[in-house]
């Protein structure tokens, strides 16, 4: 059983809904979850906010906090979250910022640098990652480093 699947047996044994604010996985996250049959009994939906403008109107965030803190922050992976939450009306909400590659704009994050949340209970986990592989992966170990996360939050 993938860790995917056994996420979606966790989640749905346990009553528990998620959702997913995405940037630079571009819903990843969302297509993972829902490859697995039985995905609707928990996910209920996903936001790929990969512009700041889309941050800004659909989760309500400030530009000044986006700037103050930079896009591809832990700050604005919280912030991500604790709105995604309140719009997706998930008990679990998960997001993603950071910068897969291959470019790097000035003032920017660099390749590979990577911040996500999970937000359950009021609580928020950090999981800040700084990757050195092609774009496609780094994608792919973020999705998964949230789902092995998860499980052992939610313990299996």
């Amino acid at each position: 059983m993938s860790n995917a699947s056994q996420l979606v047996d966790v989640l749905t044994r346990k009553g528990l809904t998620i959702g997913s604010v995405e940037s630079f996985t571009g819903g990843l996250f969302a297509k993972t979850i829902t490859d697995v049959s039985g995905a609707s009994n928990c996910f209920k939906g996903s936001l790929v906010t990969y512009s700041e403008e889309l941050k800004i109107k659909l989760l309500g965030m400030s530009k000044e906090f986006i700037d103050t803190n930079g896009i591809v922050s832990w700050g604005v992976a919280k912030e991500m979250a604790i709105k995604g939450q309140k719009v997706l009306g998930v008990d679990i909400c998960v997001s993603f910022t950071g910068n897969a590659g291959p470019n790097v704009l000035p003032g920017e994050a660099g390749v590979g640098e990577v911040y996500m949340a999970i937000l359950y209970k009021g609580q928020v986990w950090p999981i800040p990652l700084k990757l050195e592989v092609e774009r496609e992966k780094v994608r792919e170990l973020s999705v998964d480093s949230v789902i092995n996360a998860l499980l052992s939050i939610l313990g299996k």
